[in-house]
This record gives C-alpha cells, structure tokens and sequence, in this order.
C-alpha cells in the first residue's frame, strides 16, 4: 500500500490527509502542536470564513499573487465542494455580506473539530507535538521522513503544508521553505499579507481602538497613481490602521523600503461633496450659535471630532455662523480627503497570511507535485500564493490540499 506523510495538521494539511485517506492510501499526519487547526480557530476574529460564494473566476481575480495557478485547483474542488464538504460533516453554513461563507454557529472551532473528525475517521494515523526534521529523497525520489524523536517514516510521498511564517505561535515558523530549499526549490522572499499598516501622521495615535464603518480607502503609489480601492471598515490603532479594508490594501503594497504608498480615507462615501457640503449646511444652522468644536455630533464619532477640527484649522471655539464658506468647503473635502501616508508594514509575525514561498512555476499547478523530486508535494500557505480577506485563502489551502492529496 502507498505510504504518504503530510506535514501540518491546519486546513490545507487535514484536507490532503482525508482525501489520501479516502483513495484507500496509508496517510500518516504529522502536526508539531498539541492540537490540529490552530490557525483555523483565529481566522476570520475567531469565526472561520470559509469560502467565498462566488463563481470561480471571481475567486482567481481575488488571488493577487499567481492566482492563475490556481485554475486547476478551484476548478477541481471548488467552493461549493467546500460548502457541500462542511454540510455533511454536520457544519451547517451561511452567506454574508461579500458572499463571505461562515459557519452558522459562528465558531471556527466548529470547522477545526469537523476537519479533524474526517481524519479520524477515514484512518489517518495522526501524530501531534511531533515535528518532522528532515525529508529525504534519494535519486530525486522521495524515500522517507526522520522525525524530532529520530524515528523514522518510510513513505512513497510527502505533503508539505506547514503554512508560511505569519503567526508563529500558530506553528507557522517557516518549516516549509527550509524542507523546499533543501531540494532545489526557489523560495520567493515572504514578506507580510493581509496585515496591518503602520502610519506616519502622529494623530492616528490619538484614534485607537476607534472603529469606522461603511468608508472608502483609496490607494495611491508613489507617483500618485490609484492601484486600489475598498469599501467597508476601517480601525485606528496606536500605531496607524487596520480592519479588513487595510489588511485587503496591504496585499497591493510591493516591498516598502523601495516605494512609497499613501491611503486616502472618505469617511463619507454615499455623499458627494455637493450632498456633504449641504449636510453640513444644516447641522450648522441647528448649531449656529454654539462652538464648532460642539456642531459635529451629528456627523462624526466623538473621538474623531478633536482630530477633524485640527486638521481643518478651524479654531474650535469659532462660532459656527462667523465659519466662512471657504472654511466649510475646505471641512467637506477634508471629510473624503483624510491622507495617511503608509510608514511599513505591522510585522510579520501578526500577519493573517504570508505572501512569498515555494515559487509557482516549480509546481505542477495541476496536482501540486514538486517538478524537481517526484513525490514531493506542497499545499497552503507555503507556496507563494496569497489572496484578499473573504474566504479566500482558506479556499486556497482546501482546494491546493484536495489536489496534493488527491494525485499524491
């Protein structure tokens, strides 16, 4: 019978595991943790997004790097597989905004407990707080694995899908790359994805914990060209921004010690500046005998109106009917025009996905074998694939892991 080892027990490791288990292959499941799914269980603020319910074209354009790779993949088990998969593991699922597939309970640990269930149930031996230190080929074949405790594993294919190295304390330390190097493989520098940004103008600070909702961003590179915009919501941390708005813009961003990026935040995107400006005509006829610092309340959270008031340099204590017409232009475009410019990347560490690793044209796209060792196969977040928020990447790992599984 076939052996095969697959390295790490998150999405993309238990899905190659039950669909080697299923075609009747002897499947051992090697995870260093003390539990599988660890990564499962914080995705999506503790949720799990599973998928995203669009059409399979739309997945590739939502993969910004090497997303074409992923033809054969989303084509062969797609995001209705996913779904369906799920469903009759007793995960019921729902649509959200964005097509955003959740588990109906809300808790990812319901998706990590069904993955898990699956291989257990098909017959996969599964070693945990087991870490595996060397793959060895012999004549460009795959001939076994030697674990940490020096046992070692005959075995006829190996599944790396250690993930990359953001969240290390999930496990993801950068095992993969070091396995892939080995044997020839190119790793494509990782850098962070889906990631929080820190800003260099020093009122962001004043801003924490403040969450927004329904505002646009706007990305512009350094020759002030837009690469990228988004709607939806926004949180100011101690250090600049975050929320899935920014983690989605930070995929667009190339190596930041060589360009240059600013966001253009529009706190107010269902009015143009002709509706705004009429807006604000009202709130300040109601407050037209108060302080301009007091005229805000109604269009504004609390904690943003000391910040709008300085960068509109209005005095605060103006009365709002002494504010000339100029002031108040100049309020209404500042309200769509609030520029934050990007200082670098929160560090990788903190990162929802790594993008970088095994470089693409190394693999077979069409059953994630190595094309330099036969037997060697790779799936996840260790391969230099990374895509936007919504369900995206968790797609990457099941359908990459259903391939490596299924041709391994």
């Amino acid at each position: 019978m076939k052996k095969v080892v697959v390295i790490g027990a998150g999405a993309a490791g238990m899905m190659a595991a039950a669909t080697a288990a299923d075609r009747g292959l002897d499947v051992t499941l090697v995870e260093k943790n003390h539990r599988v799914g660890r990564k499962i269980l914080i995705t999506g603020k503790g949720r799990c997004n599973i998928t995203n319910n669009c059409d399979i074209e739309e997945l590739i354009e939502n993969v910004p790097t090497n997303g074409k790779f992923l033809y054969s993949a989303f084509y062969t088990f797609t995001n209705e597989d996913v779904i369906n998969m799920f469903e009759s593991l007793g995960v019921k699922t729902k649509t959200e905004r964005g097509n955003r597939v959740f588990p109906e309970s809300d808790k990812a640990h319901d998706i990590a407990n069904a993955l898990h269930k699956q291989v257990i149930d098909k017959k996969v031996k599964l070693l945990l707080n087991t870490k595996v230190e060397e793959i060895i080929a012999k004549d460009k074949k795959i001939e076994k694995v030697i674990l940490d405790n020096k046992k070692e594993i005959q075995c006829d294919a190996v599944i790396v899908a250690t993930g990359g190295v953001s969240y290390p304390l999930t496990g993801s330390t950068g095992d993969g790359y070091k396995f892939a190097k080995k044997y020839g493989h190119t790793i494509i520098d990782p850098k962070p994805s889906l990631i929080g940004l820190e800003i260099c103008e020093s009122f962001v600070s004043e801003l924490e914990k403040l969450s927004l909702r329904n505002i646009k961003i706007e990305l512009y590179n350094g020759k002030n060209k837009k690469i990228y915009d988004d709607f939806g919501e926004l949180e100011f941390t101690k250090y600049g921004i975050d929320g899935p708005v920014v983690k989605s813009a930070s995929c667009m961003m190339k190596d930041l010690s060589k360009n240059t990026y600013k966001i253009v935040l529009d706190l107010k995107p269902a009015l143009d500046e002709e509706k705004l400006d009429k807006r604000i005509q009202r709130d300040f006829q109601k407050y037209t005998n108060k302080a301009f610092k007091n005229s805000l309340d109604d269009l504004l959270p609390k904690k943003l109106i000391p910040v709008i008031i300085k960068l509109s340099g209005i005095d605060e204590n103006t009365v709002v009917h002494q504010i000339s017409r100029e002031q108040r232009k100049a309020l209404v475009h500042l309200l769509k025009n609030i520029n934050l410019t990007v200082k670098r990347y929160r560090p990788i560490e903190e990162a929802i996905i790594t993008s970088g690793g095994v470089k693409v044209g190394e693999i077979n796209a069409s059953t994630m074998e190595s094309k330099l060792i036969d037997g060697l196969f790779f799936a996840g977040e260790v391969i230099d694939v990374d895509a936007y928020t919504g369900g995206f990447n968790l797609q990457i790992a099941f359908s990459t892991g259903y391939l490596a599984g299924y041709y391994c």
